[in-house]
């Protein structure tokens, strides 16, 4: 079987100390979240920029000094960058941090209803902007998709050659609005991609390790980190992102599937290949 590719959301926009104290904000935070979970087995740390007291962030500035913490703990892991940002920001402000020119960010591909009066809002033309402008810096994206929906609309774009090959979903599994965590909505979405497509699931909160057993046993690849879970088990809260990391890690191993290097997450993900150029 294939390596595990585990990519480690360090932080996201809305989780907060308050809820977990683990959650970095700071730079040193940051840093030293990143550099337990890349020892543990993390290959790409996908990335939500926070300022010192938890405020989210898409300024490009906060994202470097953030980035350059990073690097002066890993040179090789692969970071990616979040266009989402947080909920109720323009267009351009999600799009700041690709300025940076990263090596991958996140394009999330449609609507949803976060709950109360809560809306995270992806047109088709904000689909279709955020990709160009990718493409333009050559920078990989991850499909990010919350549903069906979002799984058609990006295979319809990719079709009309406004999303290019190679494609990687991210199947985002468990949040209110979206599809819920169970077995049947993994298997329907890993179901509905290209054969020759490579995909990772993060499963939120209560979802998180019962889908990454799924993905693990099926070829594909897992996202884990304390954006999208708080807890190691039921009542227990994670003490860091390299807790979560290494709970993934060992379920692997028990299946005896290797854990992917970086260099190995570049192969697999066909990164730097053909994103920005015609087909």
């Amino acid at each position: 079987m294939i390596k595990l590719i585990i990519t480690c959301a360090l932080s996201g926009a809305e989780v907060t100390k308050a809820q977990n104290p683990a959650v970095p904000y700071t730079l040193q935070e940051y840093q030293q979240e990143a550099a337990a979970a890349i020892k543990e087995g993390a290959s790409i740390l996908h990335v939500h920029a926070r300022y010192d007291d938890g405020t989210p962030t898409q300024d490009a500035k906060r994202y470097q000094e953030i980035i350059s913490a990073i690097r002066q703990v890993s040179q090789a892991v692969i970071i990616q960058v979040s266009t989402g940002g947080a909920i109720g920001m323009t267009r351009e402000e999600r799009l700041a941090p690709l300025v940076l020119n990263p090596e991958m960010a996140t394009l999330d591909c449609g609507t949803l209803n976060f709950g109360g009066d809560d809306i995270f809002v992806n047109t088709e033309n904000d689909i279709i902007h955020f990709a160009a402008k990718m493409h333009e810096r050559h920078i990989a994206y991850e499909l990010e998709c919350f549903d069906k929906g979002h799984v058609d609309l990006a295979l319809r774009c990719y079709r009309k050659g406004l999303i290019r090959a190679p494609l990687h979903f991210s199947f985002v599994l468990g949040v209110v609005g979206g599809m819920t965590g169970e077995t049947r909505d993994f298997h329907f979405l890993r179901e509905s991609i290209p054969e020759d497509a490579t995909y990772s699931v993060a499963g939120i909160g209560r979802y998180e390790f019962s889908l990454a057993e799924c993905a693990i046993l099926s070829g594909g690849h897992v996202r884990v980190g304390l954006e999208d879970n708080l807890y190691l088990e039921k009542g227990v809260l994670a003490q860091s992102n390299a807790e979560l990391v290494r709970k993934v890690r060992m379920m692997a191993s028990r299946v005896g599937r290797d854990i992917a290097t970086p260099d190995e997450a570049r192969q697999l993900l066909k990164l730097g290949y053909n994103h920005g150029k015609s087909q």
